[in-house]
């Protein structure tokens, strides 16, 4: 029961939690609540001998069937149930704060889990739970077993009606985006979506004023979406360019970062080095095509450029944020105004939005919460 985004209707569904699904998980879009949830059999374990922990993760998703358990798929969450289970000896059950599809990445995702201790020489014998650090250890000591490409980065004891999915606040989700002629480097295979053509990037982040703050987003809304509504508050929708995660600093690059190191002021005051204005940073930083066609050696290939979308709410529909940045990066490259845009919007229909953006570039970012 997997999607990229996570929802949140105002009323949790009297049926919930949802019956298994044979299919595959990616196949089923779900719902969740944060408005009433005390009916839920996840929300508190009344067991005063279980100890619930809070667990953040960090994971590339390009292996992984998706979140939820799957038969014959390899899942965040079954990965992090057999890691438990080696860790104490018995099973639990992992609940995850966001569901994300197969192939999206995370930088960090929430999850929790009832942990009892029981002596594995007495068994039987209950005693005094893990401390955080140690938990995070062990996991991370069966995680490594594993393909490597998931690490618990966090970990904290919480109360027992803490719950990751409800208790969050909100979640920022980030996608990168990979444009120019040039073929992608191997390096960022399945880490973004490579986009050929020049993207204009201020038509963008005007799309982006058009779209963000609270609005009907069935235009955004992948068919077999389950929430009560569609109606959405959209508190950030931003893209910026960067350095991609691969950069290393071309000869010339490093030239440049020298003269501004020695054009460094040292305050009369404090002796403190002032550093040279954000602003002269990212001029020499963010390469332009002819100065690197320029100072190109041969065997050294020209980089893309790099931006990322930034979106941020207390929850999504499902595939929103993909298909918003499909209709982003068709502004950029000119195959939609800001009147198409907003009529995409307005038309309240999935049918009128452009084919959305690939899985590989969508990274859940964070996830908020008022930890106890």
């Amino acid at each position: 029961m997997n999607s990229d985004e996570t929802t949140l209707p105002t009323q949790m569904s009297k049926r919930w939690p949802p019956p298994e699904s044979p299919r595959p998980s990616k196949l089923v879009k779900t719902e969740c609540s944060s408005a009433d949830p005390s009916n839920n059999h996840e929300l508190m374990n009344s067991n005063p001998r279980v100890q619930r922990y809070l667990v953040a993760v960090e994971y590339i998703g390009t292996k992984f069937s998706g979140m939820q358990k799957q038969p014959g798929g390899r899942t965040i969450v079954g990965v992090l149930e057999d890691a438990f289970h080696k860790f104490v000896g018995q099973p639990v059950s992992v609940i995850c704060s966001s569901r994300t599809d197969a192939g999206v990445h995370a930088l960090c995702n929430v999850c929790h889990v009832d942990v009892e201790r029981i002596s594995k020489r007495k068994p039987g014998e209950v005693l005094p739970p893990h401390d955080a650090g140690v938990v995070r250890r062990a996991l991370n000591h069966f995680l490594q077993k594993n393909e490597g490409d998931i690490a618990v980065t966090d970990v904290q004891s919480v109360p027992s009606d803490f719950h990751a999915r409800y208790n969050a606040q909100e979640r920022t989700y980030f996608y990168r985006i990979l444009c120019g002629p040039q073929h992608m480097s191997v390096f960022e295979k399945e880490r973004a979506w490579h986009v050929p053509e020049d993207l204009n990037v201020i038509a963008m982040k005007r799309a982006c004023n058009i779209l963000v703050g609270q609005h009907d987003f069935s235009s955004f809304r992948a068919a077999g979406c389950q929430a009560n509504s569609p109606i959405r508050t959209l508190d950030e929708l931003h893209i910026c360019e960067v350095f991609s995660s691969t950069y290393f600093p071309s000869w010339t690059e490093r030239q440049q970062m020298n003269m501004f190191s020695q054009e460094s002021q040292v305050s009369s005051t404090n002796g403190v080095i002032k550093p040279c204005s954000e602003t002269s940073c990212h001029n020499h930083g963010v390469h332009d095509d002819a100065s690197v066609g320029e100072c190109q050696e041969f065997g050294q290939r020209r980089r893309n450029r790099c931006y990322v979308v930034t979106a941020r709410a207390r929850s999504f529909l499902y595939h929103q944020i993909r298909l918003l940045v499909g209709v982003l990066k068709c502004a950029g490259t000119g195959e939609l105004t800001l009147d198409d845009v907003e009529g995409i919007l307005n038309a309240k229909t999935v049918t009128a939005a452009k084919p959305m953006a690939p899985a590989c570039g969508l990274y859940l970012g964070h996830v908020k919460y008022d930890r106890p």
